[in-house]
């Protein structure tokens, strides 16, 4: 097993080497506060025989969980999704019998819409070389909680003893995202889990003592397991594509003091500078009442605040753009959005639709919906490049801005309450923008990719994250829960319903019948109709 743990810290609270003790096996720092994301790398003989035995049947997978609470992100950890679990993935042959869907049902619960790959997942339309080959087949689940995979290493990796794996597992519960990735080349399963911040309470059932927002590092290493610690703060990089990080690096077992590092590298990932994604917060909600018929809203503060990102490059070009994850119930109309009607683009400040996949059927309802849903990604109208009426004039700068996507509800299941409620995931939000010539995206040490809009662009393109704002009336989560009105069995039945159907069916049939008769019965000619024609010749 290999572990890479990263800590970043703020630039102000940069950590004193000679508080990082370093001994044989161990390294220790207490009160440390700070962005910690942990990596650990195990072969398939290291993994639970149930577990190694599914993902020999992989070509590629790789998952990629984010919680419905907003959280802050930092450096070099920019990347966003939506809340919930995301998959990618690819089979080791079309022919073998997939069981995916078991082994995500025992991960993460049996709630879970999946019956298998070929009838649940959607095949998105990948542009990028770089991703085209890699990942065939893509899901989504609405997932609150890590509860069911906290579990599952529970029940296969922890000793009921062992304080320290128990502890360390149940952190999982408070992560702001989880990642999990593997590949039938090297045969290794890479498990990446990010905290955007120190815990509120962290308990050290060791030594036996709380201590209060701060990380208390306590780092082993044991057998051949190799353990590299990272203490870094971000920096200024000298190139915009770049991110840059100093601090100390740490091998335990292997060093007898951390060692100071400075190192840049180019990333796809980057955020907005302070002022602009305080000023560029979005947040989302419909349109009330919903109806059948929803109106997805995304709102800016200010028309004004909407300009490209301040550190691109300096020829960079650049543009809004929205990543949408719809589950089966909600779908849009990729008719309305294919069409490109300037006037239906100027009047929800929408641009051109770049990428829609999945279950987009009109007509089906949910019931009958095996895919779990789909996907699109849409350019967005930003007050510069909008024009109201046609006229030329630009919108005031001192309004909001608000984008609104018109959605569509399935029928679903009848009920005795006759609505029934069910969450959509926000979209994400980013300035997809242009890297200079030459520019290449390596992987790097931080690299996030297979989240699903990456895959949309060239290897060429800087993603720039908007942070999500939710309000009030979203209860602080980045979910929008929705009525759905539905048939009401205690007014009403599926078999009066059905004879009120085959009724009206038969009614119209013979109406149609009686409109047809005097074409297909043609009335016979009388002594009138005769005369008359006699007088004409």
């Amino acid at each position: 097993m290999r572990r890479r743990a990263t800590y970043v810290t703020h630039p102000s609270r940069a950590v004193d080497p000679a508080d990082i003790q370093v001994r044989p096996k161990q390294l220790l720092l207490g009160g440390l506060k700070a962005a910690r994301e942990e990596r650990l790398t195990y072969g398939l003989e290291e993994l639970p025989a149930e577990l190694a035995h599914h993902l020999r049947q992989c070509h590629e997978l790789h998952m990629r969980w984010a919680p419905e609470r907003p959280y802050n992100t930092t450096a070099p950890f920019l990347s966003r999704s939506s809340p919930g679990l995301h998959v990618q993935y690819t089979p080791l042959n079309e022919t073998q019998p997939d069981r995916l869907c078991d082994l995500l049902h025992r991960l993460f619960g049996k709630h879970l819409k999946c019956d298998s790959p070929n009838a649940t997942f959607i095949s998105p339309p990948l542009i990028s070389e770089r991703f085209a080959q890699m990942s065939s087949l893509q899901y989504y689940s609405g997932l609150p909680s890590l509860k069911y995979l906290v579990a599952y290493i529970y029940r296969t990796s922890c000793a009921p003893d062992d304080l320290q794996c128990l502890h360390t597992v149940s952190l999982l519960n408070i992560a702001d995202s989880v990642d999990a990735d593997y590949d039938s080349i090297s045969h290794a399963l890479t498990f990446t889990v990010l905290w955007s911040k120190q815990p509120p309470v962290f308990y050290d059932p060791i030594g036996d003592f709380t201590t209060l927002d701060a990380w208390n590092l306590d780092v082993q290493a044991k057998g051949d397991d190799r353990v590299e610690v990272g203490i870094l703060s971000a920096g200024k990089a000298t190139e915009p594509s770049d991110l840059q990080l100093s601090g100390f690096l740490t091998v335990v077992g292997e060093d007898d003091r951390p060692k100071a590092t400075l190192f840049s590298f180019p990333s796809r990932h980057h955020s907005l500078n302070q002022e602009q994604s305080r000023e560029q917060k979005y947040a989302v909600s419909f349109d009330r009442p919903t109806g059948l018929h929803p109106t997805l809203r995304i709102s800016f503060p200010s028309a004004s605040s909407l300009v490209e990102p301040a550190d691109k490059p300096a020829d960079s070009v650049c543009a809004l753009q929205t990543y949408l994850t719809l589950p089966s119930y909600i779908f849009a109309d990729k008719y309305a959005f294919l069409s490109n009607d300037p006037l239906f683009q100027n009047s929800h400040h929408l641009g051109q639709l770049h990428s829609i996949a999945g279950e987009t059927d009109l007509e089906a309802p949910d019931y009958v919906v095996q895919k779990w849903g789909s996907t699109m990604l849409l350019s967005i109208q930003t007050p510069n490049n909008h024009t109201l009426g046609g006229t030329g004039t630009k919108s005031s700068s001192r309004e909001s801005w608000d984008i609104t996507i018109p959605l569509h509800l399935r029928y679903l299941n009848p009920n005795n309450n006759g609505t029934s409620e069910v969450d959509v995931p926000w979209p994400i939000v980013f300035w997809a923008c242009t890297a200079d010539d030459g520019t290449k995206f390596p992987v790097n040490p931080f690299d996030r990719t297979q989240l699903g809009f990456d895959g949309l662009f060239g290897p060429r393109t800087m993603f720039y994250h908007l942070d999500p704002a939710p309000n009030a009336a979203s209860a602080g989560r980045l979910v929008e829960r929705i009525s759905i009105p539905v048939l009401n069995l205690e007014a009403t039945s599926s078999w009066s319903i059905e004879m009120l159907t085959v009724v009206a069916i038969a009614l119209g049939f013979l109406w149609v019948l009686v409109k047809l008769m005097p074409a297909l019965w043609p009335r016979p000619a009388t002594d009138k109709d005769a005369s008359g024609s006699k007088k004409k010749q």
